[in-house]
């Protein structure tokens, strides 16, 4: 199970608060859309390898996002907060049920290790 992964020269694992930017091709025109939300798991190998992110949406309602690791829309990927020091498993499922505050415990514990 990885832990880590790396997409165009940016690392991240799990844990991290990452934003995804993706093209979006509407009509005849087209925009980027970001996504940003902990990194919760990593899974699968070779050409079927992707992530997940969950972001605390609008309401308070979890919205999760699966993206494989070969989308040809990811324009990039920002590493916004570091997590993976203070993670301890390799799948947050977990989290799904926690409240914001108890998931920031995560990135208290990476800044003290």
């Amino acid at each position: 199970m990885a832990i880590t992964a790396k997409i165009k020269e940016t690392e991240f694992g799990i844990g991290d608060r990452v934003r995804v930017v993706t093209r979006l091709e509407e009509g005849g025109k087209s925009r980027e859309a970001s996504f940003e939300g902990m990194v919760i798991a990593i899974r699968g190998r070779d050409s079927g390898k992707s992530f997940t992110v969950r972001k605390i949406a609008e309401g308070g309602i979890g919205a999760e996002r699966i993206f494989p690791f070969d989308l040809p829309s990811i324009t990039k990927i920002v590493v916004v907060k570091k997590g993976v020091t203070g993670v301890k498993r390799a799948k947050l499922y977990y989290t799904r049920s926690k409240s914001p505050s108890e998931i920031e415990k995560i990135y208290k514990r990476a800044h003290t290790k």
